[in-house]
């Protein structure tokens, strides 16, 4: 039974100290597959440095002047989901780049719901500020922690960020799960099984190999590229690092 609110059971300032509002690009208003165990919707914001050439949402990387959604709609929205949802995940984009993320967590957890995140980790001293507003977090790992990581990001020096940006998600105790997007062109499987022994050695026990699709990737370089499946024997040796192992596959 659809459960609906009025627009004031929302909270009443929906923007932050500052006065700004979330920057959100995107809106999904249930999925079942973006925080383990939850039904949630998914806010989607705008803004990422980052420039992974197989990013499926590469729209979501400029940030735009104005939200393409406004805030207060979209928790009115959420208002209306209340008995139907779970939880409110923050994708993107990088959330962490939006200076409104705090508060927008805030308003959303006052409405009830649990709160998720999707992160890469490029801001480690945000994430470790937002890390206790959540509930569980799911940290893209890019490759090893060297100049490989800044060959799929395009930028030098991300893998600093990076990994203390793991270090942070497991010493804070959160539910969590890391995964890796694998595309040929960017990892070898010898790249992939070196990074996974260091996630195993720094504490890691959730992780997911993702398995490149082309939906809404604009490289046409890499979505010509020949398709991968990982090897019979790398998928035995990541199902014996970690406790909890999952394979994605378009």
């Amino acid at each position: 039974m659809s459960v609906s609110i009025s627009t004031s059971s929302a909270p009443a300032s929906p923007a932050d100290a500052e006065g700004r509002l979330l920057k959100a690009g995107g809106l999904v208003s249930f999925s079942a597959t973006d925080f383990p165990g939850k039904l949630a919707a998914v806010v989607f914001v705008q803004g990422c440095p980052w420039r992974c050439g197989y990013c499926h949402n590469p729209h979501l990387q400029p940030r735009a002047p104005q939200e393409a959604l406004h805030w207060p709609r979209i928790l009115t929205m959420l208002g209306r989901r209340i008995g139907l949802i779970d939880a409110v995940v923050f994708s993107g984009g990088e959330p962490t780049l939006d200076p409104a993320l705090p508060q927008a967590i805030a308003d959303a957890r006052a409405l009830g719901f649990e709160i998720g995140l999707h992160s890469a980790g490029i801001y480690p001293e945000r994430l470790y500020k937002t890390l206790p507003m959540l509930d569980w977090i799911g940290l893209d790992v890019k490759a090893p922690f060297d100049h490989r990581y800044d060959r799929v990001t395009g930028v030098p020096g991300s893998w600093q960020a990076a990994r203390a940006s793991v270090k942070a998600v497991l010493a804070s105790g959160i539910a969590h799960e890391f995964r890796t997007t694998v595309h040929p062109a960017l990892l070898a499987e010898g790249d992939v099984l070196e990074l996974a022994r260091t996630l195993s050695e720094l504490g890691v026990r959730n992780y997911a190999l993702q398995v490149f699709r082309t939906q809404g990737c604009d490289d046409k370089e890499l979505m010509d590229a020949p398709a991968w499946q990982p090897s019979a024997a790398l998928l035995n040796e990541l199902h014996a690092l970690f406790p909890r192992f999952t394979l994605r596959q378009a």
